[in-house]
């Protein structure tokens, strides 16, 4: 018995110890700030027509009274609001026999109506006509299955940081439904119910709801916003309307050309390097004119061929060669296109456009007739069969008018800084470039002012050739595009470029900062025209009512567009269009970013 009130004394002293360290344990627990306490507000508080939920002020609104007829989409222009709030619908079905006898009832009471005021001799009403008809037709869909009804409700939750501020986007979502006959009140006294029915927890507490068929509520599916997501294609940013990704193919548009405007430090050359080295992922060969020497990290990372075109340097490039087109009919025109090209370039180098000496009838005929036996000089006519020799030079050409007739000798002295004078040499003899390579830089940093236009006209050329040779998805940037938009032959060899882009699988993109002397030429506005993505970042305010014009922009994107942060703007795709941010990984930050200060 001894041993036994021993062992019971041993239990009831591990018993209090356990429980001592269930007490510890649970006033550590207690101790320890849950989730709940992490996401909770400070403070919650609730007035009659608004509510204060930490620093923040909140206001519910519902829709009580619609139009006759809703339009697809109507809800739109809330969901795309610049403005945080909360939007929720509840959508409860009902029983179409209940209908059915309510909608008879309705009908006859609507006819007991318009035969009194007959009986009275009072005007028709044609309110009461509109009312039965829509009641007729409504109950003829209801009974062949065609409609079923519901009870729907709208609540809309706007959040700010002041009351001043609350009122002023109260006034705003207002305004939108007023505009659609779409009428609304403040939840008063009930902001706390509101609230909750806002909230994601699928709680009608208001419970302020409205008749609506099937049609009538399907047009205020609210998945319609501002939205340029796709299954494929690469990320450009995020869609700053609701925080969703702009994820896109240019080549799945009707053509896949894009103009980017920007004042320098925008932003512009940091989201075209960027969308590059993304499309390099999914395949697309990048074809780069650089002007600046911005590139050339970028394709030193991704192992791309750079090539510097100078005075100095020893890449050549022939603007006599032909494409080694596949195509018959583009082999067939091959000579001919070619000389078209060539008419352009030598007007550039001549200073018909330059200087504006222009070139007279006769000095045009004379140069072609000198092109074309230049070519026949070298073995290559018309037959496609002869493009195979090697093609003559600009030193050909300067000996074929040297010894013609007429004003050959003139026009022979003009281009001879090209073949033996200060320019000489590098475009002068064959090519020696090879760019058989993903991505292919060509920096014209170091030409000097007069050689860049023309040096840029020839890469052009240049490229365009490679590209008819083999068909494959290919982007060309085009740099400071505006020293081509200044002379007539070479804007107009652009916009051929950006026309005939899409039947050879090229996305072309044009970059500017001078945007004014862009768009103030038809051609200039032409390619803008055939460019079905536009990327507008901040702009001159001088330029804004340029822009604004081009692109037909709202008053409040007009305003936004002259403040925008760097890399901030209004991306166009076909016929949609958002305001986007332009996001970046730290890796892909530092092999594409211009700014001084994020070198190392």
């Amino acid at each position: 018995m001894a041993k036994q009130k021993q062992l019971s004394a041993a239990d009831i002293a591990a018993q209090a110890q356990l429980q001592e360290e269930v007490e510890a344990q649970r006033a550590f627990e207690a101790g320890i700030t849950t989730l709940r306490d992490t996401i909770a507000p400070s403070s919650l508080e609730f007035q009659s027509d608004h509510f204060r939920i930490g620093t923040k002020y909140g206001r519910t609104i519902y829709v009580y009274a619609y139009p006759r007829a809703l339009l697809t989409g109507w809800l739109s222009a809330i969901i795309n609001m610049d403005e945080v709030l909360d939007i929720s619908m509840y959508v409860y079905p009902v029983e179409t026999a209940i209908i059915m006898k309510n909608l008879s009832k309705k009908v006859t009471q609507l006819e007991a109506s318009i035969n009194i005021k007959n009986e009275k001799g009072k005007v028709r009403d044609p309110e009461l006509e509109a009312a039965i008809n829509d009641a007729e037709e409504l109950r003829d869909q209801l009974q062949v299955g065609a409609e079923r009804f519901f009870r729907y409700a709208l609540y809309i939750t706007i959040y700010a940081d002041s009351i001043e501020e609350l009122n002023f986007v109260q006034q705003k979502v207002e305004t939108i439904f007023g505009q659609q006959m779409v009428k609304t009140k403040v939840a008063s006294a009930q902001q706390e119910q509101g609230m909750n029915s806002t909230m994601p927890q699928c709680t009608d507490q208001l419970q302020i709801r409205r008749n609506m068929n099937t049609g009538a509520v399907s047009t205020s599916f609210p998945f319609t916003s501002a939205d340029l997501t796709q299954e494929k294609g690469i990320l450009y940013g995020i869609n700053m309307h609701n925080n969703g990704l702009v994820i896109f193919d240019r080549f799945s548009l009707e053509n896949a050309n894009m103009v980017v405007f920007a004042k320098s430090g925008a932003g512009k050359s940091f989201t075209v390097k960027l969308e590059a080295l993304r499309s390099l992922m999914v395949g697309t060969d990048i074809l780069i004119i650089d002007p600046e020497n911005e590139y050339q990290k970028l394709a030193d990372a991704v192992g791309g061929a750079y090539v510097r075109l100078s005075l100095n340097s020893d890449a050549r490039i022939n603007p006599f060669d032909l494409p080694k087109v596949v195509d018959s009919e583009d082999a067939n025109d091959a000579l001919r296109a070619n000389l078209i090209t060539l008419h352009g370039l030598l007007r550039l180098m001549l200073g018909g456009a330059v200087n504006g000496v222009g070139l007279t009838p006769t000095e045009e005929a004379d140069l072609d007739q000198a092109l074309i036996d230049t070519y026949a000089r070298a073995g290559i006519t018309n037959d496609p069969l002869t493009h195979t020799a090697p093609p003559p030079t600009i030193i050909n050409l300067y000996d074929t008018l040297l010894h013609m007739g007429g004003t050959g000798p003139s026009l022979a002295q003009r281009l001879r800084k090209y073949t033996t004078g200060t320019f000489a040499g590098i475009f002068s003899q064959q090519s020696n470039i090879d760019i058989n390579n993903q991505m292919v830089v060509f920096n014209i940093r170091d030409l000097e002012d007069e050689l860049r236009p023309v040096a840029m006209y020839i890469v052009l050329s240049h490229v365009w050739n490679i590209i008819r040779a083999e068909k494959k998805k290919r982007m060309l940037i085009v740099d400071e595009a505006w020293h081509l938009m200044k002379y007539e032959d070479s804007a107009n060899f652009l916009f051929s470029l950006a026309k005939r882009a899409r039947k050879y699988y090229l996305g072309l993109t044009t970059i500017t900062q001078d945007v004014e002397d862009f768009m103030s030429t038809k051609m200039g506005r032409a390619i803008v025209n055939n460019s079905s993505m536009q990327l507008l970042l901040k702009q001159n305010p001088a330029a804004i009512d340029v822009m604004s014009d081009v692109f037909k922009l709202t008053d409040e994107e007009r305003k936004r567009l002259s403040s925008f942060p760097v890399g901030q703007g209004l991306f166009f795709a076909g016929q949609n269009h958002v305001h986007i941010q332009i996001v970046a990984s730290e890796t892909e930050e530092s092999l594409i970013t211009t700014n001084p200060a994020d070198k190392k």
